[in-house]
């Protein structure tokens, strides 16, 4: 049997696809390595570390600090709940019913739950928040029984139906970016019918996907099932729009709908083909771009729209069975998702750039609620059941405990994958068992199969690898992987650099690890072989960590290391320092120019709070001032990394901030200095004439990166720096200043 479906007048024809049961659940997996060590640190790091007020505040004192504030604490109850399922620490538990408990509290008496005052309801994000506390309030329903949650939940719904059902207000009228923000709360209605088993929740769910039809709607089905380009849907807002999808397909397992489980592959289709990062992150400045524009810093995939990405590739996984969406999970899970956090799990970045630092924040916002709920799902989403079939998705250290039948049933995959190039299963039964085991096989791999110790036939279906047979305590199956160090060739934006990657991991040059080498931006790794190597325990992130170690290329008069090594891009940056996962091409870092300033050693008047380098040789990484006091003057400085001849100074301003950033050049232009003999008196080499005409409020227009220069009389010297007034926009209490970087050249 096929699907037919009509599409922009055309018949589509789609094969069906066989639905599999819900992948094991929390609880039922543990983790160890790599992803095991993160879901413990996001679970007991940052989960136990969130501020309950700050949680709070927008219900107990409305209006919130931010139209969209209420969104957290439904994330947070979320994530939590998974968070004790892993862990059973009692803290964990005894926090998410304070929060349920404080979050209840504050449901008004016909069930509004948002952050608006009466006469704002409705509007801007108030839907979306609603739909964060469902979430929420059904997840403590279901995870620990609390039936206050789950009648707070049912009063949400009626309230929803009620203002927003037929005859009542347009749900997409009171939602942003095309009414996606409000439609988005498709999925949690989907789940309330499920807890429920009210047909109206139902119903209303079937009226959101048809209110998307509206003249003013989003039109998602249209558009994917005709042009199917998430960039041309909408208007291409990558979080709300995946948020839609993964509703739809919560609706689908309801209704069976084909065209609603179309839409979301098409979708998926066009996110992998066109929209997404090497390490499987997608979006730039928060929506989809043209087709394969993908730069490699600044707004780099949003971490709410790579973890809703992650729902539906696990959604998709579940309906569908495809090794492909197993793959794609993992490679985002082992490189941006949790690349974008620290390892301790406290920080996470709202951007995850590829190129430059990574701009960890602990303070709440969208993103850094967001993650945890994706990293603390990945137990779950590594193991999947469909009757007497079990199949590993996820590859690394697990234990998965379940029945078939009603024989206890547990697997262990022992091996240290990926450090450890291999796969070891050992089951734990009961009683002898008939049973398939399943094995996704990770790209490129056709392993020797051994059972017990001996060679075994291992049949080949989709992509994975299944044995089924009756199994007894103790059995053991294994497989020898090659998870060789591939070069990856840039395409695109990327065209002519090369990326690493051995089994799932992408690796990156991070500059913390690679003493007396060039900035990432003036380094390469030559042909050669790569070899994996163990760095300094002090200096991994997880026990397992390894680094790829290979053929340094640097500009030409370098003195420095013969090799260079790059580290996952889980664990590159967590230092603060720059990291780069695309090489420039060899011949590009022989012939660059290097400012004497490069790798030297950098000092400024405060220590502020953008950390960004220097003398790095990038334009778009800053340091500032900023510590919300006033100063008078503030300096950069970079000391050479030999003493030399200075002809000429460039300084690149950094960026400007509404309360400062820049120097206020009413009384004198910033002055270059320069010093001769190390601890020496600092010389004037010149002022920076050409910077425009600041005041203490205005930038004049700057711009981040903007060069101005100094040409003095060469002289030999140790140090250069920069001086001036630091500037204090609006808040004139302050003052405070940036720099991009501070070059020095023989002419």
């Amino acid at each position: 049997m096929i699907w037919i479906l009509m599409a922009c007048g055309s018949l589509v024809l789609v094969e069906p696809v066989a639905p599999v049961a819900p992948v094991a659940g929390p609880g039922a997996v543990r983790l160890g390595g790599l992803l095991g060590s993160r879901v413990t640190a996001t679970a007991l790091g940052r989960l136990l570390d969130v501020d309950e007020d700050a949680l709070l505040a927008g219900f107990r004192r409305r209006p919130g600090e931010q139209a969209w504030i209420g969104e957290h604490v439904g994330k947070f109850l979320d994530a939590a709940c998974l968070a004790w399922q892993q862990t059973g620490d009692p803290r964990l538990r005894a926090k998410l019913e304070r929060v349920t408990a404080g979050l209840l509290a504050c449901q008004e008496a016909d069930g509004y739950l948002g952050t608006y005052r009466p006469a704002d309801r409705w509007t801007s994000w108030d839907v979306w928040v609603h739909k964060y506390c469902l979430v929420g309030l059904l997840a403590v329903h279901t995870t620990t029984g609390d039936g206050a949650a789950l009648q707070g939940a049912r009063r949400i719904g009626e309230l929803l139906r009620t203002t927003f059902g037929p005859g009542g207000r347009d749900l997409i009228a009171s939602g942003t970016h095309v009414g996606m923000a409000a439609t988005s709360v498709l999925g949690p209605v989907v789940r309330l019918y499920r807890c429920s088993g009210d047909a109206r929740d139902r119903l209303f769910a079937e009226q959101i996907v048809a209110g998307w039809s509206q003249p003013h709607g989003p039109h998602l089905l249209e558009s994917l099932l005709g042009h199917g380009r998430v960039q041309q849907t909408a208007n291409a807002k990558a979080y709300e729009l995946l948020s839609n999808l993964v509703g739809l397909s919560e609706l689908y397992r309801l209704t069976g709908e084909p065209r609603h489980l179309a839409a979301c592959r098409r979708a998926w289709d066009d996110i992998a083909a066109t929209q997404s990062w090497v390490t499987g992150g997608t979006s730039l400045s928060e929506h989809f771009q043209a087709d394969h524009h993908l730069p490699n810093s600044g707004a780099v995939s949003e971490n709410c729209a790579q973890v809703t990405l992650a729902q539906l590739t696990a959604a998709l996984l579940e309906l569908t069975g495809e090794a492909r969406y197993a793959a794609a999970l993992e490679n985002l899970a082992y490189n941006h998702l949790i690349g974008s956090q620290t390892p301790d799990g406290r920080s996470i970045c709202y951007f995850t750039p590829l190129e430059g630092p990574k701009p960890y924040g602990r303070g709440i916002n969208c993103c850094v609620s967001s993650n945890p709920r994706a990293v603390l799902r990945l137990p779950q989403w590594s193991w999947g059941q469909v009757g007497d079939k079990l199949i590993a998705q996820i590859h690394g250290p697990s234990r998965l405990r379940t029945t078939v039948g009603a024989v206890a049933v547990q697997v262990e995959q022992l091996a240290d994958y990926p450090t450890e190039p291999a796969l070891r299963y050992r089951l734990a039964v009961s009683q002898p068992l008939e049973l398939s085991l399943a094995v996704r096989l990770p790209a490129g791999e056709r392993p020797r199969w051994l059972l017990n110790g001996r060679p075994c036939e291992v049949a080949a279906e989709a992509g994975y690898a299944v044995l089924r047979r009756v199994w007894r305590d103790g059995d053991a199956l294994a497989a020898a992987l090659d998870l060789p160090v591939e070069r990856l060739a840039g395409q695109h934006g990327n065209h002519g650099q090369t990326a690493f990657r051995r089994g799932p991991l992408v690796y990156s040059y991070d500059e913390a690890v690679n003493p007396g080498l060039p900035p990432a931006a003036a380094v390469t790794a030559d042909e050669g072989p790569a070899a994996v190597v163990e760095p300094p325990a002090a200096a991994r992130t997880w026990p397992g960590e390894r680094w790829l170690q290979l053929p340094a290329v640097t500009p030409a008069g370098w003195a420095g290391p013969a090799s260079l090594c790059l580290r996952p891009f889980a664990a590159a940056g967590s230092s603060g320092a720059v990291q780069q996962v695309w090489l420039p091409a060899a011949e590009t870092v022989r012939a660059a120019e290097i400012s004497l300033t490069c790798g030297g050693r950098e000092s400024w008047s405060r220590a502020g709070n953008v950390a960004g380098s220097i003398c790095d040789q990038r334009g778009d990484t800053w340091r500032v001032t900023f510590d919300g006091r006033w100063q008078d003057l503030d300096w950069y400085a970079v000391e050479l990394r030999a003493p030399a001849t200075v002809g000429r100074v460039v300084f690149r301003h950094g960026a400007v901030y509404h309360d400062g950033g820049w120097f206020d050049r009413r009384n004198s232009a910033p002055r270059v200095e320069g010093q001769a003999l190390p601890g020496g008196p600092w010389l004037l080499l010149g002022e920076l004439t050409d910077y425009p005409a600041t005041t203490a409020g205005s930038p004049a227009g700057l711009t981040p990166g903007q060069p101005f220069e100094v040409r003095c009389a060469p002289q030999r010297l140790v140090a250069v720096r920069v001086v001036g007034v630091p500037a204090s926009g609006d808040r004139p209490a302050q003052s405070f200043s940036s720099c991009a970087e501070l070059q020095a050249w023989e002419r």
